[in-house]
């Protein structure tokens, strides 16, 4: 959108273009009217009929639209020879309809009602003023309805204007009737349907064309190219495709082409000889599918200040005449094929204001020459493969607000010359090879703009000194400056190997939203004046050496929705105050030194073991499995007793024992024989006995009403044991060597294994002859499997979906990390993640599940099985699991949760799998494509209370999808070397999580050019 100003002088140039023609004059003349003054009062009623269906909430037209007044004095209405020839009233509230009466103006050459709060259908009744009417300008109402058709009939009509109202339909066929159009304005409406391809056949004087932001598809009309005084050409934000007609690259006189983001455009931009824009300003064509080399004409636009041909599929280096182009302001060309490395020319770009690489494969170093482009207010050089140092001439660059490094190879320090950039908003150099303290962190306290700070997956270490602007001189605390940053919105520092304490004041970040310190050295206590911070919604402070008790304090955190503490040496009790936090829905506090009572309430009543665990002096909750919390009375009470009852009590305890002993004896001395083993129970975690005839008997006699699932190990019952509890019984084909070698691996695997996402061993039952069942946690809701594929599926939501797969993640990160043996799961697919009463996920199926000693980090066996589409290359090739295997197939499993598409579907062939199609997509910033319509779409996920509407869709959950598909396609990277571990696929998910919940987004790989 342009300045009103502009767009004001806009319209007046288009008027003056309307009437200076003759036809104008001809049309602005009126007839004599015949005797009388009828023709007045038609005028006047016509009027009086408008103002009637309007509020007018100013009173504009109610203290100027009087019947004692002549209407050609009226506020907004010009006459000739008596008759009313214009009609205007820009920006002003009228807050009704356009009636149909004002098509009995039979006069009127000019209609202007821009920006008046108009609201309804635009009449067809307007196609009554035929051939008079040259100037129709309806543009930022609330129009809704299509374009009547009738609109044809206006035949002398220069300037149609009906941009950013809420129209919809097609574009009607009968506009090519216009045959003196010179304006055409439809943007920023729901429009959709082909663009008529005999639209601009007979229009030679059109000069502005603006169909963007709408939803037209199919191609682009070659008649487009038969017009010869074309300046602006807008069709940005739609979902046209096919390729351009190559004479549009040829227009003497064009100034504007926007063809960006949404549009799937194909083909070459013709070059050479058949590429001749002269007075070309802008050439916005990102996010489409053009390919071959950047149009070397373009080095002969000498007046071109925006280019944007970034997400494309161009092959090419950042040609060597960009330097040239002196008037240039955004230089756009990230989310291409670009090789090479970045010209130390583009110093020459003196009035560059956003420079744009991201996502390219840019080699080399970054050009210190850049610290001179002193207009420059966003650099953006993330995702390529730089290497090499920081220039500390970036320093330089006074108006920077965005720096964005990341995902590069980058090494050396942060110069602290960074500290000078006053303006800097965000800055983010994650994912690099970046060492050293965080002595720069001091000089960027100086950035008193700075809302997004990411240093994360460097190798930063050691404590940070204070410098001169310390309040005090401690030695071992990340610099009290930095916590003074009032606008600071996302500090990211996880990662690296910090030391020290955090600072005891930290409560001046007002704006803070987002922190995260996980995965460090630091010690200490956690500040109390932490609770400070109302706006914060993420802290992640695990993975340190944080000590002394939790500060009550953190339950003031209003507006937290995940707190982290696990994975630190935190003492004492837990806050009770914690179970007040409303909006908290993810609280970890596991592995720490806790101790008393669990609080009750709030998160404390969905609260899974997971989030706990770790923490032996805990007590309550014993449905989670930690022991019951005993008053002080109680426990004295009980020590009276026990002096009296305890010796009784030995000395028959000891009775039992021996005349148990001496009866076990005689009745092994003689064996009955044709006798088998009674059914044993195997290491389980509550050691509950189910017998054989119990199992047949909840099971029906395994009747098929009760079986709910068949796989190669054997089937899945439905049953209800004698005391009601409803199980999931695994009973194995022991005709297979395989399924018995699977049920002592299940066993082995999960024996002591407890977490709130795995299936729960409640027992098992084996006579070692001829039966082996497991008796499993009952899962109400099924397969994730069933819930994806199924018909007549239950639909899943974006965040029960995002949800299930952090569970999924949380489940698979305790295996990897925290259970006193690794557990390889090696069979990841949606059919093996179950789904309780509420819809959260638990992993199950470990038939095939590996043990690593100690913390090894693969193992090789001759026999893999796995499943097809899931299985890591090195795990299906060589049978060398790992790890970063399971991490393989999470990644699989990602992609497939959101797009809806098994890996085994039969669009993959040979040439190309799941991950392929989705990266590419990507990388095409197409996502749309491979994304489930059902989200898109915004329908509701029935039953689970998930409605996604469309403004999220197009904003904060296209975000969160990105990130999503990121993760995904990097957990399922080729090389195993690449896929991170299971702890920071957690810290991800954690962190987009919070994003969508806070409706946040940040986008550091995007840019787009709006043209008007």
């Amino acid at each position: 959108m342009m300045p009103s100003n502009k767009r004001r002088l806009l319209l007046l140039a288009a008027l003056v273009l309307v009437t200076a023609s003759p036809a104008a004059h001809a049309a602005l003349e009126p007839e004599p009217s015949p005797a009388g003054n009828n023709g007045t009062d038609d005028d006047r009623s016509a009027l009086l009929a408008f103002k009637s269906g309007l509020s007018d909430p100013l009173g504009v037209l109610r203290h100027n639209w009087t019947t004692g007044a002549s209407v050609c004095d009226w506020v907004g209405v010009s006459c000739g020879s008596g008759r009313v020839t214009a009609l205007s009233l820009p920006d002003v509230p009228l807050q009704g309809a356009v009636a149909p009466s004002l098509g009995n103006l039979s006069f009127l050459s000019v209609l202007n009602l821009t920006n008046a709060s108009l609201t309804g259908r635009i009449p067809a009744a307007l196609g009554r003023l035929g051939r008079r009417l040259l100037y129709l300008n309806l543009n930022q109402n609330s129009l809704s309805g299509s374009i009547p058709a009738a609109v044809g009939n206006l035949t002398s009509l220069q300037v149609l204007d009906l941009h950013h109202n809420q129209i919809s339909g097609g574009i009607p066929v009968e506009l090519r009737q216009l045959r003196s159009l010179r304006f055409i304005r439809l943007d920023t409406n729901g429009l959709s349907g082909p663009i008529p391809g005999s639209m601009f056949n007979d229009t030679p004087l059109l000069s502005v064309i603006n169909l963007g932001n709408n939803s037209l598809s199919g191609p682009v009309p070659a008649s487009v190219g038969s017009l010869s005084r074309l300046t602006t050409f807008v069709l940005q934000g739609n979902r046209l495709s096919g390729p351009l007609p190559a004479s549009i690259f040829n227009k003497s006189m064009l100034q504007v082409i926007a063809l960006a983001e949404n549009n799937n455009l194909t083909g070459p931009i013709p070059d050479n000889g058949s590429f001749n824009l002269p007075m070309l300003e802008i050439l916005s064509t990102s996010r489409n599918e053009f390919s071959g080399k950047i149009p070397s004409g373009l080095a002969a636009c000498r007046f071109l200040r925006i280019l944007s041909l970034s997400y494309n599929f161009f092959d090419d280096v950042i040609p060597a005449w960009l330097p040239t182009l002196s008037q240039l302001t955004l230089v756009s060309l990230g989310g291409n094929n670009l090789v090479g490395q970045i010209p130390a020319g583009l110093s020459n770009l003196t009035n560059l204001n956003q420079l744009d690489l991201v996502q390219s494969k840019l080699s080399g170093g970054i050009p210190a020459e850049l610290g001179r482009l002193g207009q420059l207010s966003w650099l953006n050089l993330a995702a390529n493969k730089l290497s090499g140092y920081i220039p500390a001439s970036l320093g330089n660059l006074s108006m920077l607000n965005n720096l964005g490094l990341a995902y590069n190879q980058l090494q050396g320090t942060v110069p602290l010359s960074l500290g000078h950039l006053t303006s800097l908003q965000t800055f983010n150099v994650e994912s690099n090879n970046l060492k050293g303290d965080l002595g720069f962190l001091d000089a960027l306290s100086n950035c008193r703009s700075l809302q997004f700070l990411d240093i994360s997956l460097n190798s930063f270490t050691g404590s940070i000194p204070d410098g001169p602007a310390m309040v005090n001189n401690l030695s071992s605390s990340i610099p009290t400056t930095l916590w003074h940053l009032e606008n600071l919105i996302e500090l990211d520092l996880s990662l690296n190997s910090l030391s020290g304490t955090l600072p005891v004041d930290i409560g001046s970040m007002q704006a803070i939203v987002q922190v995260d310190l996980s995965t460090n050295h630091l010690s200490g206590a956690i500040p109390i004046s932490l609770g400070q911070l109302q706006t914060l919604t993420y802290l992640n402070l695990s993975h340190n050496m944080f000590q002394d008790s939790i500060p009550d304090s953190l339950g003031k955190l209003t507006s937290i929705a995940t707190l982290d503490l696990s994975h630190n040496s935190l003492s004492g009790t837990i806050p009770s105050s914690l179970a007040n936090l409303t909006y908290l829905r993810g609280l970890n506090l596991s592995f720490n030194k806790l101790q008393g009572q669990i609080p009750t309430g709030g998160i404390f009543s969905t609260i899974g073991y997971g989030s706990l665990v770790g923490n032996a002096a805990l007590c309550g909750l014993p449905h989670l499995g930690f022991s019951p919390c005993e008053s002080d009375s109680s426990r004295s009470t009980k020590l009276h007793i026990l002096r009296y009852v305890l010796p009784i009590t030995v000395t028959f305890v000891v009775s039992i024992i021996v005349l148990s002993l001496l009866l076990l004896r005689a009745k092994f001395k003689k064996p009955k024989e044709g006798t088998t083993r009674p059914p044993m129970v195997d290491g389980t975690n509550n050691h509950m006995v189910v017998s054989y005839h119990e199992i047949v008997r909840a099971t029906g006699n395994f009747s098929g009403e009760n079986l709910i699932g068949v796989g190669s190990f054997g089937k899945v019952f439905r049953g209800q044991l004698n005391d009601g509890l409803m199980v999931a019984i695994k009973v194995l084909n022991l005709e297979s060597e395989r399924a018995s070698k699977s049920f002592d691996v299940e066993c082995q695997a999960l024996r002591m294994a407890r977490h709130r996402n795995l299936v729960k061993i409640i027992s098992t039952c084996s006579n070692n002859l001829d039966f082996k069942a497991l008796v499993l946690q009952y899962m109400r809701n099924g397969s994730l499997e069933a819930l994806l594929h199924a018909e007549g599926r239950t639909r899943l939501g974006f965040l029960k979906r995002f949800d299930i797969m952090l569970d999924v993640a949380m489940a698979l990160e305790y295996l990897h990390h925290h259970h006193f043996d690794v557990i390889l799961h090696c069979d990841l697919k949606p059919s093996n993640v179950l789904l309780d009463e509420e819809f959260t996920g638990h992993l199950a199926d470990f038939g095939i599940a590996k043990l690593l000693l100690g913390d090894d980090t693969s193992i090789i066996s001759a026999s893999m099985p796995g499943t097809i589409g899931y299985m890591a290359p090195e795990y299906g090739s060589i049978g060398k699991a790992s790890r970063k295997s399971d991490v393989f197939s999470y990644g699989i499993m990602l992609l497939e949760v959101f797009t809806r598409r098994r890996p085994t579907d039969p669009m993959f062939g040979s040439e190309l799998s799941l991950r392929q199609w989705v990266q590419d997509a990507a990388f095409r910033a197409q996502l749309a494509e491979v994304i489930d319509p059902d989200l898109l779409q915004g329908e509701k996920a029935y039953g689970l209370g998930d409605i996604l509407a469309p403004e999220s869709t197009s904003n904060t959950l296209n975000s969160c999808l990105v990130s999503i598909v990121q993760l995904g396609l990097l957990c399922s990277s080729e090389s195993p070397d690449t896929r991170i571990p299971m702890n920071e696929v957690v810290n991800r998910l954690n962190k987009i999580r919070t994003d969508y919940s806070s409706q946040r987004q940040y986008t550091y790989c995007s840019h787009t050019v709006i043209a008007t």
